[in-house]
């Protein structure tokens, strides 16, 4: 049986673009995933954020649904573009206001609201002048988050200043996928540390204010990486392998210095690296949050110049349904490597799986699958409180069925069923599974 600590934060996460809507309206600029969206070909099924969930209209029913699940926190994103359009200069106040009202209901309810600063919708207007390859936007972005800070700061206590900086850099420039769809690696790696200077400098700027009590990051971190055989070749790949893809982002900022991924090594003028850098990289964060759904297995590849890496599929494993393994350990195997290595409080910020169970006839959504994978994962966070770690929350990816980026609406990951023809929101059986674990504080798992 799991234990979790008293005031274990149990929450939901939610991404501004995949649930907000609105795209247009009240003064919001256009972000890089509006451009991305309504350029055809580059979403499933010419899919867009336009509408998503609608969030924007009916964030009081959403509240009233997280209430109503128990939730103790929120982890929302905030649009930088709804709030300054051109990304800098002159602020709207009508989006203000919106993340000013959704702060005051969330409060009024119980939730602890949790802010992430940069979850991937860039404004179009910085992505003209170069966006992620561009040092400018160091410093603009800077700007943005201290005065978010200064606005939301009395009633906030935790900030996550970006959403998975290996998605926007290197799925965002490197390899294309996801806005602005740019494919150069050359130009993508240099986006890696310019986001690592934009993490350190908008830590300082929002600890200036004085009203930022905790600051962190939200980290992609594709689980344990596990070499194919146990060869020392495979083993040290994986290891590689472990630290580009969960560490490139977090080492600088906890110790000043990139992580050793590359075979050969990493001439720093590929990265952009200039003098003073990586004293402005390391932030010190307040504490670590782990986005973790599945694990990576690869074997030794000499012919990858970089990380002389080669995922390797595993055949007959349980899947969700966007593939992705389902591996509850690694979990508990990833906090505590970073417990050990970095002794920083640790968030689960997101965890999930995509299954699309359907109303049946009586419209109940029966997803036993998802209850499954969240149950074991679950139980993974709490052998690792156990076994010393301090693991202090779990947030739930995610709160509503929403715009899941390039695959569109052909993924589910909510505990809210949405329909989006109508908007209707139905709670699924593993909300009520959910809320019945936060009543219990997870002594049922």
């Amino acid at each position: 049986m799991a234990t979790f600590p008293p005031n274990f934060v149990w929450g939901c996460a939610t991404a501004a673009y995949q649930i907000e809507g609105a795209w247009d309206e009240d003064g919001k600029g256009e972000s890089i995933w509006d451009r991305f969206c309504h350029t055809p070909g580059r979403v499933m099924h010419g899919d867009t954020g336009d509408i998503a969930c609608d969030h924007y209209h009916r964030y009081r029913e959403d509240v009233a649904l997280m209430r109503e699940l128990g939730l103790r926190g929120y982890r929302f994103s905030i649009s930088w573009p709804r709030c300054f359009p051109a990304g800098k200069g002159a602020a709207n106040e009508q989006g203000l206001d919106f993340y000013d009202r959704l702060v005051d209901e969330l409060l009024a309810a119980g939730i602890e609201p949790f802010p992430t600063l940069y979850h991937w919708d860039l404004p179009q207007a910085i992505e003209d002048e170069g966006g992620w390859t561009n040092r400018e936007t160091v410093r603009h972005f800077a700007d943005y988050c201290a005065a978010l800070v200064d606005r939301l700061g009395d009633r906030i206590k935790r900030w996550s200043i970006f959403n998975e900086q290996l998605s926007f850099t290197v799925l965002g420039y490197m390899a294309g996928y996801h806005a602005p769809g740019i494919r150069d690696p050359a130009v993508g790696l240099k986006t890696t540390h310019i986001a690592n200077l934009a993490q350190g400098l908008a830590a300082r700027s929002m600890r200036a204010t004085s009203k930022a009590i905790e600051i962190g990051s939200a980290f992609s971190m594709w689980g344990p990486v596990h070499p194919a055989t146990g060869s020392d070749e495979d083993r040290a790949a994986a290891e590689r392998h472990f630290r580009f893809n969960n560490l490139w982002f977090l080492e600088p900022a906890l110790l000043g210095r990139y992580p050793d991924a590359y075979a050969g090594g990493l001439d720093p003028e590929r990265l952009g690296v200039r003098a003073g850098d990586m004293e402005t990289v390391r932030a010190d964060l307040d504490f670590i949050g782990i986005n973790l759904y599945s694990r990576t297995v690869v074997a030794n590849d000499p012919s990858d110049r970089n990380l002389g890496t080669r995922a390797v599929h595993v055949p007959d494993v349980e899947r969700t349904e966007l593939g992705w393994e389902i591996y509850p350990e690694g979990i508990y195997e990833v906090i505590m490597r970073c417990w050990r290595d970095y002794q920083k409080p640790v968030y689960i910020t997101e965890n999930g799986a995509s299954y699309s169970d359907a109303p049946d006839e009586r419209g109940v959504i029966d997803d036993q699958r998802r209850i499954d994978y969240l149950r074991r994962n679950l139980a993974q966070a709490g052998r690792a409180i156990e076994d010393g770690a301090d693991v202090r929350g779990y947030y739930l990816w995610s709160l509503l069925d929403n715009f899941e980026w390039a695959f569109g609406y052909g993924q589910r990951l909510g505990i809210v069923h949405v329909d989006y023809a109508t908007q209707r929101r139905t709670i699924k059986q593993s909300g009520h599974w959910y809320r019945d674990v936060i009543a219990a504080n997870g002594r049922n798992l």
